[in-house]
């Protein structure tokens, strides 16, 4: 059970708790339910206090987070930690492991092995929140809630910078909008569709090869496949993505796409982070044959 202490503002004296629950921490409906209709969870200068009853300025206000939801089943795997606190974990996700479980895959995933991780670490049932998860062939910097306040906070707030490696010469800058559908619903496959749903990327080329080039991307939204489809849509598919019908590379078995740096407001202190993750090896050496300075490139990002 996490335990949060935050100072009541001048903009809310004389105000139900709720308003500052509501409007200040921005949490969710489910968990003002929850704090409300759990014993001993929230107190205004260590009295138990109801969320109807009015605050002052300078109250402090103590929540205790209970951890309800269970978690999946654990995969003991190694991970790959860049940070971590009583909030957030930080992981650098290999490509080939999935993200999240499914009916049909429910062990094997990057959550699994994170739930594993946090209950060796703290020794009771916690199941790390992914927020903004990443494809299975995506690899880079991925980010976990450890409570449910965390993850109400920190949904839809994270940026996210990508690098790829597609095929051809594309322009040196520039934006895709284009929708992304999902024809068959048995099959992870996207396309472009105006049946979709809105999709924005944006990129830049860091270096132009002779056949392929090393870009940077951005995303306003948050797409399965997007980028994927994207660049397949504009006739640049990215290096070794055979769903999207580019040939595998002496290196890349699968698409050269890599997470390399989110950003976000810490869901408590609302400080700034930015997290960041080395290219894999098998992007590095891809580039490498290129004659791409990846080594320096690591090094100044």
């Amino acid at each position: 059970m996490r335990k949060i202490e935050f100072t009541i503002t001048a903009n809310f004296h004389n105000r139900p708790l709720l308003h500052f629950m509501r409007e200040e921490l921005k949490l969710s409906t489910y968990i003002v339910k929850h704090l409300r209709n759990t014993p001993q969870t929230v107190f205004i200068n260590g009295t138990h206090w109801r969320v109807i009853d009015k605050v002052k300025q300078g109250d402090i206000l103590t929540l205790f987070i209970p951890e309800k939801t269970t978690p999946p089943p654990l995969w003991d795997y190694p991970i790959s930690v860049i940070y971590e606190d009583e909030d957030i974990l930080i992981v650098n996700k290999p490509s080939g492991i999935s993200s999240h479980p499914t009916r049909n895959h429910p062990n094997g995933t990057l959550c699994n092995a994170v739930a594993n991780y946090l209950i060796k670490e703290n020794f009771e049932p916690q199941a790390g929140r992914a927020v903004g998860r990443l494809d299975k062939v995506t690899s880079g910097v991925m980010l976990f809630a450890k409570n449910s306040l965390s993850a109400s906070r920190l949904n839809g707030n994270m940026n996210k910078i990508y690098n790829a490696i597609v095929w051809g010469t594309p322009e040196q800058e520039g934006t895709i909008v284009a929708p992304i559908y999902r024809p068959d619903i048995g099959l992870t496959l996207r396309t472009v569709d105006e049946r979709g749903d809105h999709a924005v990327t944006h990129w830049t080329t860091i270096e132009q090869f002779e056949d392929k080039a090393f870009l940077q991307i951005t995303t306003e939204t948050g797409r399965t496949h997007q980028i994927r489809v994207h660049f397949d849509y504009i006739g640049h598919p990215l290096v070794g993505d055979e769903l999207y019908g580019a040939p595998e590379t002496e290196f890349l078995n699968h698409a050269a796409l890599h997470c390399r740096q989110i950003t976000i407001a810490h869901p408590i202190t609302g400080e700034e982070m930015t997290f960041t993750a080395p290219l894999p090896e098998d992007m590095k050496k891809e580039l490498k044959k290129s004659g791409f300075a990846v080594d320096k490139y690591d090094t100044i990002c």
